[in-house]
């Protein structure tokens, strides 16, 4: 009776589960509306799985566990080799393998102490960049990178991006950082990049040139971290956390290479409004962080561009951003400048005689129209030898054309280039003409004045061909022709 009573359906001990597991009825409910016997409920449900206690099967280990936990707590380091052969000598027939098992699960935990440390207010600040992936540039990508330094005591935040990890950009954003903190600490502390240590042998350090010249100007000490020891600079690795995870992941859009103004608009955006200054660092919660006291930065700041000598001085209206450009390397700002330098006798005393925009794109044509203005003023005969120039001899016109079809999206090269191929076979008078009409119809383009050309082509009337091949001697014929008369030599 009792084994019939267990042998119950599937269909039956699903229900059964459902209703004690899903809907939590007690055995004595389910049995009754079930009308099956409780025993067979709980054969269902398997409850007596969970209540019963599987005795521990005995280790060959086990004897020798006290005399290991004795040998790790003296020697925590020792190999499970030699304890292997140690316990061997007291009478162990096993492997290594089980004693590798039992030594992993009592070997006592390696943890290194640390010390919570403290800053003075004014006294330090932590520098280190961060990386942030690449972003297109016109046809080239370009890696960004953010210049992140923070203040020990109060936290305080700047961050700037750049296009590189160059050593003037390391320098440019100290400088940045100072203005916006007005003032700077007693002390940096940064890891062992090279912008900062050139060579470490121990204790002793050759820091970089460039970043001790930028102590000496604004009073404060650089110290480098121990060797693979970021956590003595955490509070700007915590910052930079925080920039990945709160600010980066929101910003509206990353700034345009070509647009005004040195720092990401998102970045200035998120520091106006003293997010990064209020947040509470990790340990410090309900403690009341008072406004820091800085030492008052130079009145002069430092300069942070880079001078190089200029292979051709007296020709700096083109450069090319892949040749010059991007192999000097020079500033790192989406809009810096590149300045020109020239030292003459004197190395010491320099003046600057160029300034050209910087372009982050490859294979780009940097042109300053204010050179080539000055320096047509000098070179009126080197006016022709520009293609504006040419343009603008021949077709006045054209100069207004190419302001409008600029200032509608277009290309200013190609359309010069344009205008003038249709220069040369066309003419300047003809040229003239269509590009005043296309600018009285309102469609400014190189396209539009070459369809005007063409139509006014077909209006005029092909000349008539003579054909003079077999007169040699000309004749002035009374309807003003001049007529070529056969010789008695010349060919029938």
């Amino acid at each position: 009776m009792r084994k019939k009573e267990h042998m119950i359906s599937p269909e039956t001990r699903a229900q059964i589960r459902r209703y004690f597991y899903a809907e939590h009825w007690k055995i004595g409910t389910i049995a009754r509306e079930l009308n099956v016997h409780p025993d067979a409920v709980r054969n269902a449900i398997e409850s007596d799985r969970f209540n019963r206690t599987e005795p521990m099967r005995a280790c060959i280990t086990d004897p020798y566990m006290e005399f290991v936990r004795q040998v790790l707590d003296q020697y925590p380091r020792l190999r499970a080799t030699r304890i292997h052969q140690m316990i061997r000598e007291r009478g162990y027939t096993g492997s290594v393998i089980q004693l590798r098992r039992a030594v992993a699960r009592l070997r006592p935990a390696a943890r290194e102490p640390f010390l919570k440390l403290q800053a003075f207010p004014a006294e330090q600040a932590q520098v280190d960049w961060a990386h942030f992936g690449q972003v297109a540039v016109g046809r080239a990508r370009r890696t960004l990178s953010c210049f992140v330094a923070t203040l020990s005591w109060s936290r305080a935040l700047y961050l700037e991006f750049f296009f590189d990890q160059t050593m003037e950009n390391f320098l440019r954003g100290h400088v940045h950082a100072f203005e916006d903190w007005s003032g700077q600490p007693r002390v940096i502390l940064y890891d062992n990049l090279r912008s900062a240590v050139l060579e470490r042998r121990g204790n002793e350090i050759h820091f970089n040139r460039r970043l001790m010249e930028l102590c000496a100007h604004y009073h404060f000490v650089a110290r480098p971290c121990q060797v693979r020891a970021g956590n003595q600079k955490g509070r700007v690795e915590r910052a930079i956390r925080y920039v990945r995870e709160s600010f980066w992941p929101v910003v509206p859009s990353l700034p345009s290479p070509n647009a005004t103004g040195r720092r990401c608009s998102g970045a200035i955006r998120w520091r106006t409004a003293d997010v990064g200054r209020r947040r509470q660092p990790h340990g410090c919660r309900g403690i009341r962080r008072r406004t820091t006291t800085l030492a008052d930065s130079s009145v002069h700041p430092f300069p942070t561009d880079l001078i190089l000598p200029c292979a051709r001085p007296n020709d700096l209206c083109p450069l090319r951003s892949q040749r010059l450009l991007d192999s000097a390397r020079s500033g790192g700002t989406p809009t810096d400048d590149r300045r020109f330098r020239h030292a003459g006798a004197n190395p010491r005393r320099t003046a600057e005689i160029a300034r050209h925009h910087r372009t982050y794109d490859r294979h780009q044509l940097v042109l300053d129209p204010a050179h080539q203005q000055a320096l047509l003023k000098t070179k009126r005969k080197a006016f022709e030898t520009t293609p504006g120039g040419r343009l603008a001899l021949a077709a006045p016109e054209t100069k207004t054309l190419l302001d409008l079809a600029f200032a509608q999206g277009e290309s200013a090269g190609s359309q010069t280039a344009q205008l003038l191929k249709l220069l040369d076979l066309y003419g300047p008078a003809a040229l003239r003409r269509a590009t005043s009409e296309a600018l009285d119809r309102n469609t400014p383009r190189a396209s539009s004045v070459a369809f005007l050309l063409r139509k006014q082509q077909r209006s005029v009337p092909a000349p008539m061909a003579v054909d003079l091949s077999r007169h040699r001697k000309p004749r002035l014929s009374k309807s003003g022709l001049t007529i070529w008369r056969p010789t008695m030599n010349s060919p029938q």
